[in-house]
């Protein structure tokens, strides 16, 4: 039986930081106000020469470097994105192509903040059925093309950047079951207006849906891969607002043992990038070890979220 794990991780952050001041002073707020309503005191705001293509392609170099393999030996690229602000082409084909994988297949995965752990599902389903022996999945957003930056109920919360892994073959199966779900009657509460795109939310409702509805799948999540929560080493939650992480974890009665992800704080909400790369961040940090089940959590716009444990690489 072919069994996959997740093979190795990459990660790309602007350079260019921008801090709570300039936002506050835009959107008649302040440093303090940002804070207690998010957690985030900084954020990436990618440079002209960091389109979406661009860092997708950043963080799958390193992913591809980090599992061993070349772009040769890719089968499969997903792009995960809400932020192309255009719908033909995507990304994928694009990304596929300046990485030198020859012609894999490719295409774009448009779940919002969920589109990480949807594509990984999607790849470990693909390499268990034989479809693929290595895919490359990137989670990759710049916010700043769809943002309207004098919005005071998104302008503080979002950032750019791009996270990746490489789901393969291994000897041992290192990906849970996926557990997903959808409620399209609240699909306008985060969306897109107008062309150029422009982001609205509608805070309040989208922060009811993730405190109510989304710790019973991330327990399902658990249960799916055979683990009890005490079981896991670290937790990943879509970094959305640093609120609704630590209402997630007082939902779900996690142990002080398990690492929670808050990378939001030095990052913002990147969407499909958030997941990969606060998982990246664990392991650069030391907080996670090989083979530690962490679980990773999606969720966001459609409403749509999906979640799965997956052993470190």
């Amino acid at each position: 039986m072919r069994r996959a794990a997740v093979l190795g991780l990459g990660a790309h952050r602007p350079a260019h930081r921008e801090g709570n001041e300039l936002i506050a002073e835009r959107t008649d707020s302040s440093d303090q106000w940002i804070r207690e309503r998010s957690g985030i005191v900084t954020r990436g705001i990618a440079g002209d020469d960091e389109s979406v293509v661009d860092m997708a392609v950043a963080a799958g170099g390193k992913a591809l470097a980090a599992a061993g393999i070349g772009p040769e030996d890719v089968d499969l690229v997903v792009v995960a994105t809400c932020t192309l602000t255009h719908a033909v082409p995507g990304a994928a084909a694009t990304v596929a192509s300046a990485l030198g994988t020859g012609g894999s297949g490719a295409f774009d995965l448009v779940a919002a903040c969920a589109g990480f752990t949807y594509g990984v599902g999607l790849a470990a389903d693909s390499v268990r059925g034989g479809s693929a022996s290595n895919v490359l999945v990137i989670g990759s957003e710049r916010f700043t093309s769809i943002l309207d930056p004098y919005d005071r109920g998104t302008a503080f919360l979002f950032g750019d950047g791009a996270g990746a892994a490489v789901v393969g073959l291994s000897d041992q199966d290192g990906i849970g079951p996926v557990v997903w779900s959808s409620d399209g009657d609240q699909a306008d509460v985060l969306r897109t207006e107008s062309y150029p795109p422009v982001l609205r939310m509608e805070g309040r409702a989208v922060y009811r849906w993730a405190t109510t509805s989304v710790p019973d799948m991330a327990r399902r999540a658990v249960e799916a891969a055979g683990l009890e929560l005490s079981d896991l080493a670290a937790f990943v939650p879509h970094q959305a607002n640093l609120r609704i992480t630590d209402s997630l974890v007082r939902s779900m009665k996690l142990p002080p043992s398990v690492v929670v992800a808050r990378d939001v704080v030095d990052s913002g909400n990147t969407s499909a990038a958030s997941v990969p790369l606060a998982l990246c961040r664990l392991v650069e940090q030391g907080q996670v070890r090989r083979g530690d089940p962490v679980l990773l959590l999606g969720f966001g716009a459609g409403l749509t979220a999906a979640g799965q444990v997956v052993r470190c690489p």
